[in-house]
């Protein structure tokens, strides 16, 4: 028997890819391709240093299909300090991929590993 949220997942992640995502470019040092991603935010728990906790957005969250990134044709797994650069109007925004603090700069987005969730911080904007 087919398992349903598996498959409901797989519908969801499909649906977001076709009439959600916009295309941005995935860049690591020279390397660079064209993936179609949703955008997003994420709210993240952050230890303040003095015992406490400190509440943080990100500035910009991509998530894109595993199987989609695939940097000089092999599958690869997003790093901090890779970029994601997207078109808006005549304007191109800069992100860098990174989270604040101790945070990893990627999750896997559902439970099947079908989309990664890739935190960013914006460090440009070009004309």
């Amino acid at each position: 028997m087919p398992d349903l949220l598996q498959s409901g997942q797989a519908w969801l992640a499909d649906q977001l890819h076709e009439h959600v995502a916009t295309e941005v470019t995935y860049r690591r040092g020279a390397e660079e391709l064209t993936v179609r991603a949703t955008i997003g935010r994420t709210l993240l728990k952050l230890d303040d240093g003095y015992g406490g906790v400190r509440l943080e957005w990100t500035d910009r969250d991509y998530l894109i299909r595993a199987a989609d990134l695939a940097l000089g044709g092999s599958p690869t797994q997003p790093q901090r300090g890779d970029q994601i650069r997207e078109a808006v109007g005549a304007q191109t925004l800069v992100y860098e991929v990174l989270a604040p603090g101790d945070e990893p700069p990627w999750r896997w987005a559902d439970p099947h590993r079908r989309m990664v969730r890739i935190h960013t911080k914006q460090i440009a904007t070009e004309a």
